[in-house]
């Protein structure tokens, strides 16, 4: 019972952190089953499994607020899915000693990535036209493939390559990828069951992941008003690397000195991008305040000054981390 209410937390947690930034309940939560011994392959397809009831949960609560856009949808879930399927089977594959530290890669390289991209403001210059399928399909497919052998990544790997291309609100490319990700899941769970049958799942510890999940998906809400995502994203990101970093020191065998001076060496890493994300988050105030004032005197509404100022960080991600409903 012990376990099940951890494990419960351990959904809760995740499911906030996704709740503020768009991604990362499959780091979360993958990192965290890692580190209380579950094998990586049993850990990834438990969190698919999951992620199936609490993607549905956010990919409906999107569509109530008109933050999907349906095309975008329909061109990056069916590649992402395919690329899911692919990455579970190779996981389920591989043995559990050659899985782990892959799959520490994997979510050290992500965790890497969010502290780098939540360390500096985030540039979407709006640059018209739509996304082709070219790049949509390619796109879902590694982040799939991502996703599944690494235990989480169709976020990471989704939401800053759309936001990049500038040519989508940022509140769309949110509530898209949620969306797409309930097809995503749904794909790696059955190449998890094929690949691992149906032992492959600890049906208690999903069941703990949802409950947990389902129950923050309310309280989300509030937490972004709480923390800026810029704070939150950067945290979350020092957290992965160093959980993950534990795993590759001792794949490598790495002893005496080296091992605390690699840890104290992330630690510094990992403060430093604090930093970068507070004075990244005061800059962004500033120049959103600066805007405002400007646009006031001269008599535009605060709707447009809001949207001149997302050149630098996107309005909707710079202070709460989730699209407003609109």
């Amino acid at each position: 019972m012990r376990k099940l209410l951890v494990l419960a937390l351990v959904g809760l947690v995740a499911q906030l952190i996704d709740g503020s930034l768009g991604m990362a309940y499959g780091l979360t939560s993958s990192t965290l089953l890692l580190v209380a011994g579950v094998a990586p392959a049993a850990a990834s397809a438990s969190v698919h499994l999951a992620e199936i009831g609490t993607t549905l949960a956010a990919g409906v609560a999107h569509w109530r607020f008109g933050n999907v856009d349906w095309r975008v949808v329909s061109r990056i879930a069916l590649p992402g899915a395919i690329g899911a399927f692919a990455g579970a089977t190779v996981l389920s594959s591989i043995s559990t000693e050659a899985a782990a530290p892959w799959m520490a890669g994997i979510l050290f390289t992500l965790g890497a990535y969010l502290l780098i991209r939540f360390a500096r403001p985030l540039r979407t210059d709006r640059v018209g036209g739509r996304l082709r399928g070219r790049f949509l399909g390619p796109l879902g497919l590694v982040a799939g493939f991502v996703d599944a052998t690494g235990g989480g990544g169709w976020g990471p790997v989704a939401t800053p390559a759309l936001l990049v291309s500038g040519r989508m609100e940022p509140r769309k490319v949110i509530g898209s990828v949620d969306t797409s990700e309930f097809v995503v899941a749904g794909a790696a769970s059955i190449g998890f069951l094929i690949g691992l049958g149906s032992e492959g799942f600890l049906l208690p510890t999903v069941v703990a992941l949802l409950i947990g999940g389902l129950i923050a998906a309310p309280l989300a809400a509030w937490l972004v008003r709480i923390v800026p995502a810029q704070l939150l994203g950067a945290a979350v990101g020092g957290v992965i690397v160093l959980t993950n970093a534990r795993t590759l020191i001792r794949s490598a065998e790495l002893d005496g000195p080296a091992r605390p001076a690699l840890y104290a060496l992330l630690a510094v890493g990992w403060l430093a991008a604090l930093v970068l994300a507070v004075r990244a988050l005061r800059r962004t105030r500033r120049a959103r305040a600066g805007a405002a004032e400007a646009a006031t005197a001269a008599g535009v509404p605060s709707e447009a000054s809001d949207a001149a100022s997302v050149g630098e960080v996107p309005a909707d991600l710079a202070a709460t981390g989730t699209p407003a409903p609109r």
